[in-house]
This record gives structure tokens, sequence and C-alpha cells, in this order.
């Protein structure tokens, strides 16, 4: 199976998903938020905010991890996207770095399924065509180093997304796999 087989697009609700991690689009402080932060810390209950308040907090570009506690996902993995400011202030490298800290700890927690929201694409203002060839192709690299990783999926909330989300798959499909 080639890398950009292992990857799913869906469009729905992550804290929904029965996979082995999820990925929230958290704020540095950790300590939940709005849009998926929010969502996914109703429905993981206090306890991820207890967990979390022992992390101190994480940097941009960063990630770390929790327990799911009440959520189906084993695990949450809190990456901390950039804020769009523009484009000139290292935001695609920080964006890019947020996935790969999140599928080191795939690797390092031998999760098989994980589930990414557009990460920076909400509140943070991230434009999502610019995002999404960011989020694949820098996904798609990990894939190529961790074989027991078996499924990614990439979790629109909105048609808007997904359909910039499915734009960024087709275009990116051959040059990917051809590595």
């Amino acid at each position: 199976m080639t890398c950009m087989q292992r990857i799913e697009l869906i469009q729905g609700d992550i804290t929904q998903l029965n996979v082995d991690a999820i990925v929230n689009a958290a704020n540095s402080s950790l300590l939940g938020g709005g849009g998926v932060d929010g969502a996914i810390h109703r429905a993981a209950g206090p306890e991820l905010l207890e967990a979390c308040r022992k992390l101190g907090g994480c940097p941009t570009g960063q990630a770390k991890a929790t327990p799911g506690f009440r959520l189906p996902a084993k695990y949450v993995f809190h990456a901390v996207g950039p804020v769009w400011r523009g484009g000139g202030h290292g935001e695609e490298e920080l964006l890019a770095s947020c996935y790969r800290a999140c599928m080191r700890l795939a690797q390092e927690y031998g999760v098989s399924t994980i589930a990414f929201p557009a990460i920076s694409c909400g509140a943070y203002g991230f434009p999502v065509e610019r995002a999404a060839p960011i989020a694949i192709a820098t996904i798609a690299q990990a894939l190529k180093e961790n074989p027991k990783l078996q499924k990614v999926y990439l979790v629109c909330f909105d048609r808007a997304t997904y359909q910039a989300y499915q734009e960024a798959l087709t275009h990116l499909q051959g040059p990917i796999d051809a590595d």
C-alpha cells in the first residue's frame, strides 16, 4: 500500500472516531479553547483538562500526548499550530512541524490509526488552500518512515475544508507516491 493509500479524507466530527489517537488543534496553554479544541475537551471530560495542566503548555510547532479519557480514541496528541500572520513569519514550517511532531508521537506510542483536524485553519486563520498540501505532504513523508501506522484520517469539519483537502490530495497523489 502506498503512502497516499494510507491517507483517508473524511468530513465529520473528530471526537466520534474510533482510532488510536486524535490530534487536537490546541493553543499553547493546552487548557482548552474554541473550535476543535473545545469540542475535544468537552467530549473527553474534565480529566483531559487535568492531564493538560500537568504538561505545562506546549510551544508552537510541537505536540504533547495525553490519554483520550472519555473519547473513543486512546490518545490525544495536542498540536499547537501557528497563527496566520500573512505567511512571512515561518507559519508554513511551524505547521509542518506540528504534523511531524504528531507523527513522531504516533510512532512513539505505537498507534496504527490517527485522525488529524485541519490544524490552524479555524480561529488561527491559516488559509486552508495553503495548509492542506503542507499537511498531506508532511504526513506522507512521515508514513514512509512508519510502516506500523496503517491509516491517517484527515477530518474536515465543513464542506469547504473537505474540498480544499480533496483538491490537495488529488494534486499531490502522483508526486508523493512516485518517491
